[in-house]
């Protein structure tokens, strides 16, 4: 008799060097510049140890700062197309809170931070996933021309899409440090995982 060989499980983590660093984090960070400097540092040392691409995201609560998660990109090292950072911190945030509403009823208005606007899947996802702000160091296409990564057909009309929603837009938080970490990545030689290599 042949037996059915589906994979019925799916485990993703974050790298033992993340693991680790969040573990010396402070545990509130009332600064946003803090925040994005904690993401991006996330960001820088997760292609640098070959982990996954250049992108990181934080969980955290919007008044107090209160760290709830972060994420990095685990696409390569996991052999999954949505593990983006964005995915990971959202999931992670939902996991340790045991909701899949960051914003429901009696919670603190919960921020996601991010080292670039999200893409086309992770836009959906922040939409869908009850977080009341958004934090990002960029926006357009600077990215996908440094890196050649395809971040995908996102709404021309994505800020009112957030403001639709009740997600508030902080634009442009250290963007010059982000963009130089791009640079740093492409120049690094590292792979470009499009689907169609696009």
């Amino acid at each position: 008799m042949q037996t059915n060989t589906t994979v019925t499980q799916l485990t993703l983590q974050l790298p033992q060097w993340a693991i680790d660093k969040v573990q010396e984090l402070p545990p509130v960070m009332p600064d946003v510049e803090q925040r994005m400097e904690t993401v991006l540092f996330f960001a820088g040392a997760n292609f640098k140890n070959d982990t996954g691409g250049p992108f990181a995201a934080a969980v955290f609560e919007e008044a107090s700062g209160r760290l709830v998660s972060i994420g990095v990109n685990r696409v390569v090292p996991s052999n999954c197309s949505t593990a983006h950072a964005e995915i990971m911190a959202l999931s992670l945030a939902q996991a340790q809170l045991q909701t899949y509403d960051l914003g429901g009823p009696g919670m603190p208005s919960h921020q996601l931070v991010v080292n670039w606007c999200p893409c086309a899947m992770c836009f959906g996802a922040v939409l869908w996933s009850g977080i009341r702000s958004l934090v990002i160091a960029g926006a357009g296409s600077q990215l996908e021309a440094i890196t050649g990564f395809d971040e995908g057909p996102i709404h021309p009309q994505w800020r009112q899409e957030l403001e639709k929603r009740g997600i508030t837009l902080l634009e442009d938080v250290l963007h010059e440090q982000a963009v130089a970490q791009f640079e740093e990545f492409a120049a690094s030689g590292r792979p470009v995982y499009n689907a169609r290599l696009g």
